[in-house]
C-alpha cells in the first residue's frame, strides 16, 4: 500500500510570511469591530476558526453576521498572500465535525491570482465611512465593476437604483432599527462595543462615529452613538450614496462564508477606486426585514446577506481614523 508523502517542514521563509499575511488580513471589516475569528498555522496553511465567544447574541442571533465577518477576513488574507507573491488554494468548511473550523488556507508554488494582487495596496486604506457622502452619484460602469468582483466569489451585488424599491429599502432599514431597538439586551450589547474600555483592541471608538447623523440616512445609524468624529457641512438633500445589496444562491454556513469574502472583494475594490463605503447588516439581522427584502424589494431567489453604501467622500472630508486591531498572538491557536 503505498504511503502519502509527507509535506516539507515550514521554512522560517514560509512562517514569517504567513505571520504577516495573518497580522495584515486582521485589517477585514467585521460585525461592530468584534473581530471575531481566529488563525492557527500549519504546515504551508493556515486554518480560519469563528471565534463564538465573539457573537453578537442579540444583534446577530442566527451568527450571519460573524461568519460573513470571517469570510471577509478569509479574502483578506488570500489578498495579503497574493499581494506577497504567493499563490493559494481555499478549502472551504473542511471538516463538518467542527462548525468553527470554516476554511483552510493552503500556499501553494503558483502565481498569484493577479486579481486579488491588485486588491493588496487596498488594505491598509480601507474605511468604513458612516458619514454623509457627497452629491456626485456613483456611475453605472463603477457598480459594475463592483458587481464583477462579487461574481467572482460565488454572489450577486444588486444595486437598488429604482426610486420605489429604494424607498422600500428606506423603509426595512428604519423598520429593523425600531424593531432592535425594543430587543432585550441589544442596547446593552451595542453599549459594549461602542463603549470600549481605554487601550481596547476591538470595538467602534468614538473618532470613527460621526457627532451627528448623517442627514436623511441618520436612520440607518441610529444604532450608534453620537461620537466625535467630524461632521461635514452641507445639504443633507446632498447625498447621493448608492445601496447594493450582496446576496448569495443559497443560505447555508458556505453561502455566508463566501458572501463575507465578496463583501471584501467589493469593499477593496470600491477602496482603489476612491469610493467611500459603509457595510450595513441591520436589516439582514431581523427575520422579517429579511425577508421583505428579499422577496417585496429585490423580489429574487438569492439570498440577501449584506448592504454595501458606496459613494464620493465631500472633498473637505477629513481623512478617517483606523479602527484597532488585535494582536495576532491573541487570535493565533495553538497548532495540534
Amino acid at each position: 500500500m503505498a504511503i502519502a508523502a509527507e509535506s516539507p517542514p515550514l521554512s522560517q521563509t514560509t512562517a514569517e510570511m504567513l505571520r504577516r499575511a495573518m497580522e495584515l488580513a486582521l485589517h477585514a471589516p467585521s460585525v461592530h469591530n468584534t473581530q471575531p475569528w481566529r488563525w492557527r498555522l500549519c504546515d504551508h496553511a493556515v486554518e480560519l476558526h469563528a471565534d463564538w465567544n465573539r457573537h453578537l447574541i442579540c444583534t446577530d442571533p442566527d451568527r450571519r453576521d460573524l461568519v460573513i465577518s470571517c469570510g471577509a477576513a478569509l479574502h483578506h488574507l488570500r489578498v495579503v498572500l497574493a499581494g506577497l507573491g504567493s499563490g493559494s488554494s481555499t478549502d472551504r468548511i473542511p471538516d463538518l465535525e467542527n462548525s468553527a473550523h470554516l476554511a483552510t488556507l493552503h500556499v501553494r508554488p503558483t502565481p498569484p491570482d493577479p486579481h486579488d494582487a491588485e486588491l493588496f495596496q487596498a488594505i491598509p486604506r480601507r474605511r468604513t465611512d458612516r458619514r454623509r457622502f457627497s452629491g456626485v452619484p456613483v456611475g453605472a460602469a463603477l457598480m459594475q465593476a463592483l458587481a464583477v468582483r462579487a461574481g467572482d466569489l460565488g454572489a450577486a451585488l444588486h444595486p437598488v437604483t429604482d426610486e420605489r424599491a429604494r424607498a422600500r429599502l428606506d423603509a426595512a432599514l428604519a423598520e429593523a432599527a425600531a424593531h432592535q431597538h425594543h430587543t432585550l439586551g441589544y442596547t446593552a450589547e451595542l453599549a459594549i462595543w461602542t463603549r470600549r474600555y481605554a487601550g481596547a483592541r476591538d470595538g467602534i471608538p468614538a473618532d470613527s462615529l460621526p457627532c451627528l447623523g448623517a442627514g436623511p440616512e441618520g436612520s440607518w445609524l441610529s444604532r450608534f452613538p453620537r461620537g466625535r468624529l467630524a461632521c461635514i457641512p452641507g445639504e443633507p438633500c446632498d447625498d447621493a450614496g448608492v445601496l447594493m445589496v450582496l446576496a448569495t444562491p443559497g443560505d447555508t454556513t458556505l453561502d455566508r462564508l463566501r458572501a463575507g469574502e465578496a463583501a471584501s472583494a467589493v469593499l477593496l475594490e470600491a477602496t482603489r477606486m476612491n469610493l467611500a463605503t459603509l457595510p450595513i447588516s441591520q436589516v439582514l439581522e431581523v427575520s422579517h426585514t429579511r425577508r421583505r427584502l428579499r422577496l417585496d424589494i429585490l423580489r429574487t431567489p438569492d439570498h440577501p446577506q449584506l448592504i454595501i453604501r458606496a459613494g464620493w467622500a465631500p472633498p473637505n472630508a477629513a481623512e478617517l481614523p483606523a479602527t484597532p486591531r488585535r494582536r495576532l498572538e491573541a487570535v493565533l491557536m495553538q497548532s495540534d
